[in-house]
């Protein structure tokens, strides 16, 4: 297995559900405490666990995700900006078919709203080899916003918001890593979907979904133990700000015992 030495960053959003605080700033550009940003903790995380370079897809407010990363990109790390102009009227499926040509080797992606710990990332990479591999946790139930995933041993076989519940077993993160076979078939895919009415309004993780469907090698890496959450609401943001806060009081080495609230 080659290592994936690049991340793709999907931050193209706006974080609509969070205004007023996004009414101005992109969500991955709000403060998670003593002026970082979730885009910031993600950089780091990547750097940390040997990931030297990064690919932001930016759209809302992409002036002030380029002016910020001049301050907060860590010190060996490359990370260059694509921007997305149609971020208003399509979902991320969009963003990665835009960004399709930085998937022609081994790499990940990360969504622009997932706070996660290093040990998390070095977690993927150890995985074992796999053309596509997706980031899991378990919890003893799951809404209707989470990203729900159909496990069976290590394969994943269904991942989407409107699984029943007798077929849920697990929700993916946000965190997917790419072999170069994997990010061909995904490629491929993508380019499929977009060619359909429904494709630039759909999730990139539906292209996933049709991929296990088709009978796809893809597999699972649970990260259950271990700190993470997702930013979509209000209650998020308390939430991700009490981690990043954590973590800043163990001197940024988050311990992986799992706080007793929900992501």
């Amino acid at each position: 297995m080659s290592r994936p030495e690049r991340a793709l960053i999907l931050g193209a959003g706006q974080g609509s559900r969070l205004l007023p605080l996004t009414e101005q700033l992109p969500k991955c550009l709000l403060d998670l405490g003593s002026g970082r940003s979730m885009l910031e903790w993600q950089l780091r995380g990547l750097m940390e666990a040997g990931i030297g370079e990064a690919v932001v897809v930016t759209g809302f407010r992409s002036d002030l995700v380029e002016q910020a990363l001049q301050r907060i990109t860590p010190a060996g790390m490359t990370v260059r900006t694509l921007f997305n102009p149609f971020y208003k009227l399509a979902d991320n499926l969009a963003s990665c078919w835009m960004a399709r040509a930085e998937l022609q080797a081994p790499c990940l992606i990360l969504n622009g709203d997932t706070l996660f710990e290093p040990e998390i990332a070095r977690r993927l990479l150890a995985a074992p080899s796999a053309p596509i591999t997706v980031t899991i946790d378990r919890k003893p139930g799951y809404d209707a916003d989470d990203m729900k995933v159909e496990v069976e041993g290590d394969r994943l076989r269904a991942i989407g918001k409107t699984l029943s519940a007798e077929r849920v077993n697990g929700e993916s993160i946000g965190f997917l890593r790419f072999e170069a076979e994997g990010a061909a078939l995904f490629v491929a895919e993508l380019e499929r979907t977009m060619r359909t009415a429904e494709g630039p309004g759909l999730w990139y993780l539906s292209a996933i979904h049709r991929l296990a469907g088709a009978g796809a090698d893809i597999r699972v890496a649970s990260i259950e133990g271990l700190q993470w959450g997702e930013l979509d609401f209000p209650a998020d943001l308390t939430y991700v700000r009490t981690l990043a806060a954590g973590w800043l009081g163990a001197s940024a080495t988050p311990q992986t015992a799992k706080l007793s609230a929900t992501a």
